[in-house]
């Protein structure tokens, strides 16, 4: 799944009815909610104020609202962008202050759509990812080094304690733990050993093309 990199808001114009999407991150139906009703408040003399939310690890948690707009012309498009682009834990509100020509239902249907997309390019996406979380031991001899090493490469080295030896704590995929048990032995003759402590989930750049 993936989540917006910030909120904002981004107005386009079709037919000179403007129509302004304000997205936010939310973690709960409560946060969404609340931001939905802050943008009422605020442009409580538009039109219409459509709605649509995905919450969730899996995207769980849909909801969608038309507002006053003929059935199925606003907040499904807008909730079918968030389905498609895999968006989660996002909300988005879209105004739409009338400019006088009609725009039939499928003109509605790709206003709408159009409008959460081009503010969903504006703001940008991460894609989240679940990494397997160790917790590497090493002497004090071979800590800094092993850090360093650590740290230059493509690994998350999420934390380092000085204890009775120097614990790293460090993420990656679980696919790549037989590779990274045979780099650590080559990177301190065998005398490092790590242990699995849980997952983390971490946003980075969505990969080129998808």
């Amino acid at each position: 799944m993936r989540t917006i990199r910030r909120g904002g808001e981004h107005e386009i114009e079709i037919r000179k009815s403007r129509f302004i999407c304000a997205m936010a991150r939310v973690g709960d139906e409560e946060a969404a909610r609340a931001f939905i009703a802050e943008r009422r408040k605020e442009h409580w003399n538009a039109n219409h104020n459509c709605t649509a939310y995905v919450l969730g690890e899996d995207g769980g948690v849909q909801r969608s609202s038309d507002d006053g707009e003929p059935a199925g012309t606003a907040g499904v498009p807008m909730l079918e962008v968030l389905r498609h682009r895999r968006i989660t834990d996002t909300v988005a509100v879209v105004t739409r202050y009338f400019g006088g020509t009609k725009l039939g239902a499928g003109g509605l249907i790709r206003a709408y759509g159009n409008s959460v997309s081009a503010a969903v390019e504006e703001f940008g996406l991460w894609e989240r990812r679940t990494l397997t979380v160790v917790d590497v031991y090493a002497d004090y001899v071979l800590g800094g080094r092993l850090e360093s090493d650590l740290r230059d490469s493509a690994l998350t080295v999420r934390g380092v304690a000085y204890e009775d030896r120097v614990r790293i704590e460090v993420a990656l995929p679980e696919a790549e733990l037989p590779d990274f048990e045979v780099r650590l032995a080559e990177l301190t003759g065998g005398r490092a050993e790590f242990e699995l402590k849980g997952t983390t989930i971490v946003e980075v750049e969505p990969d080129a093309g998808t």
